[in-house]
């Protein structure tokens, strides 16, 4: 592999304590190009801007999907990925429902591992640290044709992360009736970049209205729940964990699989199921709704403190000790290498 260091590293510059999520870069990226129906050897180069045409296929028609995944150093110094297997595996899912030709697994882990090797020290030890990884494809031929692009780049690029919600920030949502975030048939279940750009809009109406997150239900009938914002959601019913089932429009989240794996090897009842707004209403009034909490790459566990559904705020009723709190630890002990790993997740970069 082609690598091309940077003269000086800009990690001096960095204040690693005040960290906005996903604004500042490491050193170096990932670039590899499919041309004549094959991916070339992935090289290695400074971060930093590249040309492309105005008329790519990615500005006009949408042809790009992204993954993302996190990187730890644990006290000996070792890089850990958690689950990178299952991210590759998604975002060649991804390539293939937006006709994208799929980057080979070799190729993906092959470039991903060098480039965490070469810009390690932006991977700092703690608990509340990590690097965020960016995986991503974009279709770049230059035309305006409306057709699928016969040219592509597949990058990685890497951004050190703290939490992306502060400590002990009271996340409000809002349950959204009025917009949907995918149909049935639609790409809602891959990590293609229109999915996000579409959710925009109404997440901002949230935001304006004192909320940090929407909750999206179904495209058919709007009376069942589905995920939220970057989350997969899971509500405790009683003691029973309840969580929509994964389908065309919702993402099978790799933490959503990582809780539901967690839950059955600690014996803590499982429901996997739709989701009535009703349903949580109800458990809400009535003091049966334990915890709502969300679940994604970013967050990890993001506990709710509490959701509005026409006009009306609802809460959950949460216990003193919580299954978001027994998830989270358990899968953040796993990623910082503090637990033993019982699932086969963590993966050493050697």
């Amino acid at each position: 592999m082609q690598i091309s260091k940077l003269n000086k590293s800009r990690i001096g510059e960095i204040d690693f304590q005040n960290l906005p999520f996903g604004t500042v870069f490491t050193d170096h990226m990932v670039i590899a190009r499919y041309r004549d129906d094959s991916w070339s050897e992935p090289q290695i180069i400074p971060y930093g801007d590249f040309k492309i045409s105005p008329a790519a296929n990615v500005f006009h028609y949408g042809q790009a999907v992204f993954e993302g995944m996190k990187a730890y150093k644990d006290g000996q110094g070792q890089i850990l990925l958690f689950r990178p297997m299952d991210h590759c595996l998604r975002l060649q899912k991804s390539a293939q429902r937006l006709n994208i030709p799929p980057v080979d697994t070799e190729l993906f882990f092959k470039s991903l591992k060098e480039l965490l090797k070469l810009d390690h020290q932006w991977i700092i030890p703690g608990k509340e640290n990590s690097l965020y990884v960016r995986p991503f494809i974009i279709g770049d031929s230059p035309k305006i044709q409306v057709s699928p692009s016969k040219t592509h780049t597949f990058m990685i690029i890497c951004s050190p992360a703290r939490s992306y919600f502060e400590e002990n920030q009271q996340i409000r949502v809002i349950i959204n009736t009025n917009h949907s975030r995918a149909a049935i048939g639609g790409v809602g279940n891959v990590k293609a970049a229109g999915n996000y750009a579409a959710q925009f809009y109404p997440t901002n109406i949230a935001v304006e209205s004192g909320y940090q997150q929407l909750i999206w239900t179904d495209a058919t009938t709007h009376r069942y729940i589905e995920e939220s914002g970057t989350m997969n959601m899971v509500f405790r019913i009683g003691e029973t964990l309840v969580t929509p089932p994964v389908s065309d429009r919702i993402l099978d989240g790799i933490t959503r699989r990582s809780v539901i794996t967690i839950a059955k090897n600690q014996g803590i009842p499982l429901e996997i199921r739709a989701v009535k707004i009703s349903e949580i209403i109800e458990g809400s009034l009535n003091g049966s709704l334990k915890e709502i909490f969300g679940v994604g790459t970013a967050v990890v566990v993001c506990p709710i403190s509490e959701f509005s559904f026409e006009n009306k705020t609802y809460t959950a009723h949460w216990p003193r000790k919580t299954y978001a709190q027994v998830f989270k630890k358990m899968i953040t002990d796993i990623q910082h290498n503090l637990a033993n790993d019982p699932f086969g997740w963590r993966y050493v970069v050697n």
